[in-house]
């Protein structure tokens, strides 16, 4: 097995290692250690299952149960995809593709919950000619070049972060009155300890508010901090490969979507979400 590095600040390919059988201890340990390094792990060409997904994603820890109103609700998987179980590639209305296009903002999966996730790995079975990139903004990057003045405010805030709030501005209906009920506003520590990893700005398209500040105050110090985070120098864009399986730290980067022909093209994406393991305002420091 070998780690080389895709991006000069974050993100490594693992080649050599075949996951149609679980790593040994020590092979584990390795990936692990690499993944808290680098945040961001490719492998290329895995051809696997849902239930070997599951397998290689448990031993990163327990995994979320999908919420409610998303493709898998109370399994372990997301699927991501542009097409009915028959086949059929949906119309621009439906509620995957319009979730397909709130997905294009920069965000952190589950932020919208008390006890935010820790990583996600997402499995490429089936991917369109060209386009569909996902994209990783390394977080630590970005906290650690802030501006002294920016960076002591995040220290010391607090979000809000509210799942129908990114949503909404794609569609106003795109959220459920069942799904508000099931992951109601947070609050999570705007900047996470990673110990010796350094530390990183916790952010993303789930923000609405900042605790303690007016709502405009708030908005101009979440979007002052985005407009900053959004630089090339901090992104790695991903072109998938079939069988491509991607693992990423939710608490030290931010991911986005990016458009494809999906009236045209289908595409089919399997995701698994591990857990944190304690809400992060109460406890902000490493999972």
């Amino acid at each position: 097995m070998e780690i080389n590095p895709l991006h000069p600040l974050f993100a490594a390919e693992v080649t050599g290692l075949d996951l149609d059988s679980p790593p040994d201890r020590e092979t584990f340990s390795e990936i692990h250690e690499a993944f808290e390094k680098y945040a961001v792990l490719v492998f290329r060409n895995q051809p696997i299952t849902d239930e070997q997904q599951i397998a290689f994603s448990e031993r990163f820890g327990d995994l979320e149960t999908t919420k409610v109103g998303t493709p898998g609700a109370g399994s372990k998987l997301i699927t991501l995809t542009n097409f009915s179980p028959e086949g059929k590639i949906v119309p621009p209305t439906d509620k995957q593709v319009l979730s397909g296009k709130a997905n294009r903002e920069w965000h952190a999966d589950s932020s919208f919950k008390e006890v935010a996730a820790y990583a996600s790995m997402l499995s490429a079975r089936e991917i369109p000619s060209s386009g569909g990139n996902t994209e990783y903004l390394s977080m630590r990057s970005v906290y650690a070049d802030l501006p002294a003045d920016l960076k002591q405010k995040a220290d010391k805030a607090v979000a809000i972060h509210d799942f129908s709030y990114g949503r909404s501005k794609i569609d106003p209906h795109l959220v459920t009155d069942a799904e508000r009920q099931a992951v109601p506003a947070v609050r999570q520590a705007m900047v996470i300890n990673h110990g010796p990893h350094g530390k990183s700005l916790y952010l993303g398209a789930h923000a609405a508010r900042v605790e303690g500040y007016a709502e405009e105050e708030g908005r101009e110090l979440i979007d002052t901090l985005m407009d900053f985070a959004n630089q090339p120098k901090y992104i790695y864009s991903h072109a998938w490969q079939p069988h491509d399986l991607i693992l990423w730290h939710n608490r030290a980067v931010l991911h986005r979507a990016t458009p494809f022909d999906s009236a045209n093209q289908r595409r089919l994406m399997v995701r698994t979400t591990i857990a944190g393991k304690a809400p992060k305002v109460a406890a902000s420091d490493r999972i």
